[in-house]
């Protein structure tokens, strides 16, 4: 079998995984906190026909050799954590990090959640929860009879019972010394890998974390325009690989009716 048709076979898979990826980010881009995937390639081994440097004669070397390579692969998709725009809200549940760090979270199975999406409620235990009913980490729980509810830059709660101001607690960051390397679970939500490295907790606009900002949220960060560029540059290239294999079985064809 000719050569190409295997080559061509792999341009069309990875493109395919490429279109893949833009239409997850697409899918979000209403999501909020979501960061947009971009995908990776490396070309495969290479059938060395003649080896770079040599000999062609005594006291002769070529120059560059014959090396002829065998496709591409999908190498990896890699989270972007740039910061999205700013939504403005105006509910006092609402969190924006600006700058690094993830809120913690709890799920229902005990282990600790990473998010960016600070769209939070209150449950019927006045405890500061996700969408998905994941509470807050540390716990925060609002007394019933609580008003003006506030978080400052650092992540300390405060709130007025009568005509007392408390302070409830604080909103802390975790941060990791590689965030692309995060398990995405899913529901806006990360978890630890070996590649992420182990969390490290702090204090919100302290050791490189970044600070609260209440009554806004983080828009994802997918940019429709570049994901419409890059979809189309990927159309092109599964196209384009498409007509190498269409090539190659005209060429069998015509092989297989020489008489």
């Amino acid at each position: 079998m000719m050569r190409s048709l295997l080559t061509a076979a792999t341009g069309m898979e990875a493109q395919q995984l490429n279109i893949d990826t833009i239409a997850n980010n697409l899918a979000n881009v209403n999501t909020t906190a979501f960061k947009r995937s971009r995908a990776n390639f490396h070309d495969l081994l290479y059938q060395t026909l003649r080896a770079p440097g040599q000999s062609a004669t005594t006291g002769t070397v070529v120059p560059s050799g014959i090396q002829i390579g065998s496709g591409a692969k999908l190498s990896s998709v890699d989270k972007m954590f740039t910061d999205g725009s700013i939504i403005m809200t105006g509910k006092e549940f609402d969190f924006m990090v600006e700058g690094q760090g993830f809120f913690r979270v709890q799920k229902d199975d005990g282990n600790i959640a990473y998010t960016r999406d600070g769209h939070f409620s209150k449950d019927s235990q006045g405890r500061l929860v996700t969408q998905d009913g994941f509470p807050l980490v540390p716990e925060v729980i609002i007394p019933p009879d609580a008003t003006d509810f506030m978080v400052g830059m650092d992540g300390i709660i405060t709130v007025k019972v009568g005509t007392d101001t408390q302070e409830l607690g604080s909103v802390q960051l975790a941060n990791f010394i590689n965030p692309p390397g995060l398990a995405s679970l899913g529901k806006n939500l990360f978890g630890v890998s070996r590649a992420s490295g182990e969390p490290i907790v702090g204090m919100p606009n302290q050791s490189g974390m970044g600070r609260i900002a209440q009554r806004q949220l983080e828009a994802s960060n997918v940019d429709i325009v570049e994901e419409m560029v890059n979809m189309i540059t990927g159309q092109r290239a599964y196209e384009i690989n498409s007509k190498v294999i269409q090539t190659g079985d005209q060429m069998l064809q015509a092989t297989n009716n020489i008489r």
